[in-house]
């Protein structure tokens, strides 16, 4: 990275709580990764921007203004600990503000959001990353089109910020597809599901030159068993804005790349 730059990361956050409980449900490789998170910064990030696959506004985008988010759970069917979590990290407003104006330059307007909490994409990662909350975090909302044209510009928009001692965080699962899973936790049954996705996906976002990244994942429709993994792509597409905040000749890396409830998935690291 160059003079302390931020990278710009893709972390898969689990099912629910899932990476928070004793033991981790799918296995303790996926928490790692995500207190991981924490190692991949050159240093100290003064804030985070984090991209939660569980939030979608339109036409225009929301980013949270508050200095105080509150929790919110929008999972069910957990034990009550998992309702009683607490992620007291504060907000940053002056961020926010940056945020929107970096956006709205980049020809998407966005607005604040006051009211918006923290969501299980946002809390359970930085519960595991930095668990003392004392880093400012700042959430943004996906664009509710789901254009991946829109989600790699947003991130094309949000990169000056990795220079600001931001790190951006894009939180979701490069596999998606709920009825797929192997919810008993029986995983040894021959390749793991979405395999041919994951490698196609593997080898897209990792090709060394930015603008045939960018082509493929616009297209990642065209991917093998694209659909079948994601019948919906609300969480593939922060990877999208992760990579679109990537610059030119920085590398790209996997730094998660194992099965999780018996799905292929990976993690990615821009820079």
């Amino acid at each position: 990275m160059t003079n302390g730059r931020m990278p710009s990361l893709f972390v898969c956050h689990g099912g629910g709580p899932f990476p928070l409980m004793t033991p981790p449900m799918g296995g303790p490789g996926l928490t790692e990764h995500l207190r991981g998170i924490a190692k991949q910064p050159p240093s100290t990030p003064k804030a985070i921007l984090i991209i939660s696959a569980h939030w979608e506004e339109g036409p225009e985008l929301a980013v949270t203004s508050s200095d105080r988010p509150e929790m919110l759970f929008d999972y069910y069917g957990f034990p009550q600990e998992y309702y009683d979590l607490k992620y007291p990290a504060p907000g940053d407003p002056a961020l926010a503000r940056r945020v929107q104006s970096l956006l709205t330059a980049g020809g998407h307007p966005t607005k604040l959001d006051m009211q918006r909490g923290f969501d299980h994409g946002v809390f359970v990662p930085l519960l595991l990353a930095y668990p003392e909350a004392a880093i400012p975090v700042v959430t943004l909302s996906l664009h509710a089109s789901l254009d991946p044209q829109i989600h790699l510009s947003m991130g094309r928009a949000l990169a000056p910020l990795r220079d600001e001692g931001v790190l951006l965080v894009a939180s979701g699962i490069s596999f998606h597809n709920m009825r797929a899973f192997q919810m008993s936790g029986d995983t040894g049954r021959g390749p793991p599901a979405g395999a041919a996705f994951d490698a196609a996906l593997v080898a897209a976002v990792t090709n060394p030159d930015l603008a045939t990244r960018h082509d493929a994942l616009a297209r990642w429709t065209a991917l093998p068993e694209a659909r079948h993994c994601h019948p919906r792509e609300e969480h593939l597409l922060p990877l999208l804005v992760a990579a679109g905040a990537a610059h030119e000749g920085e590398p790209a890396t996997r730094t998660f790349g194992e099965a999780y409830l018996g799905a292929a998935c990976s993690g990615f690291r821009f820079g």
